[in-house]
């Protein structure tokens, strides 16, 4: 709930708006899990809210844990669906990947979540309760630094739940996250790409992955709908300062779209973005029919992109004997 939907809440129970503040606090921001250790709420209020609500929703139903830190948690909801959050340390960041759905309807090829299909939208509870419940995993030396929207499912095609959950997550009286530290990943949804820059000023990734439309057709579906003109126009047209929090993701895949030809194609496509792009190593998994590309092959395409003065980094693969890419982990516990 936001603020003025929690002093709805406590004017309903008859006491003065500055309690939301107080509930807001215990529940954003010291994550208690029950309304009896809020100590600060009359005893009245708390009997009243402990009657009328729950906290909390899905529980960790399996961890899988790399050797290079990563851990994958399958979160169980409460009609029997389950998602995917992903804990992922790199150097002195922890980034966490949270999911906006159970499952995906964008169907792309060499993506596993694609293969559940679209089960159904997450509500606001359940993507914000993926942070509290991966909180309780990490080390006491470890502190979430970074919020990626990157897990199961299209974040933008569930977008009013989306946006009042980034709302939480950045308002001062909720969970306090700044902005610059939470990326919304998408695939292509033109519209509702510029409406989230206009809503909220969080960092947006979009997935682009072929540097033409007869491969991206291929690669992901939404292509048909908003082509690459269609889609990078979109991008241009972006104030400089919206643009400047965009990022460009390329996943690598062998000899589908690792040459220098598409190289070049890239940087024809983005130079007038003076865009920043990760480069992504494909996590493989049973079934995908793709590979992931050679380091060679990876670190020639970075070299190409430099030289036409685009940022490119390298995104290194992580999790991978613990099947970390999107939907690996629920489908091994659906198939046994």
């Amino acid at each position: 709930m936001t603020l003025d939907e929690l002093e709805a809440v406590v004017a309903e129970a008859g006491e003065r708006a500055f309690r939301a503040r107080q509930l807001a606090g215990w529940l954003y921001a010291r994550a208690a899990s029950s309304f009896d250790a809020m100590l600060e709420l009359p005893q009245g209020l708390r009997y009243n809210l402990k009657n009328r609500f729950k906290i909390g929703c899905g529980v960790v139903s399996a961890v899988a844990r790399s050797s290079d830190g990563t851990r994958k948690l399958l979160v169980g909801l409460s009609d029997g669906e389950a998602i995917e959050t992903v804990i992922i340390p790199s150097g002195e960041r922890v980034t966490l990947c949270i999911s906006s759905q159970a499952g995906c309807a964008m169907a792309c090829e060499f993506c596993a979540t694609a293969r559940m299909a679209l089960r159904r939208n997450l509500s606001v509870g359940e993507m914000l309760s993926q942070i509290f419940l991966a909180r309780r995993e990490l080390a006491e030396s470890e502190e979430l630094s970074n919020y990626v929207f990157m897990g199961m499912g299209e974040p933008l095609a569930n977008y009013p739940r989306l946006l009042k959950t980034l709302q939480i997550m950045s308002a001062p009286w909720g969970m306090a996250i700044s902005p610059r530290r939470i990326t919304v990943s998408t695939v292509g949804i033109v519209p509702m790409m510029e409406r989230l820059l206009q809503d909220i000023s969080v960092r947006l990734a979009v997935s682009l992955h072929a540097t033409t439309d007869e491969l991206r057709n291929r690669l992901a579906p939404i292509n048909r709908r908003y082509p690459l003109a269609t889609l990078l126009d979109a991008c241009r047209r972006l104030p400089i300062k919206q643009r400047d929090r965009i990022t460009f993701e390329y996943v690598m895949l062998r000899g589908v779209n690792d040459s220098r030809d598409d190289a070049k194609r890239l940087v024809k496509l983005l130079a007038p973005l003076k865009a920043k792009v990760n480069l992504i190593f494909f996590n493989p998994f049973e079934g995908s029919g793709f590979e992931p590309s050679p380091r060679a092959a990876v670190e020639a395409f970075q070299g190409i992109l430099a030289h036409g003065n685009l940022t490119a980094t390298i995104r290194e693969s992580r999790g991978g004997d613990i099947a970390a890419a999107c939907g690996q982990l629920y489908a091994k516990r659906r198939a046994a």
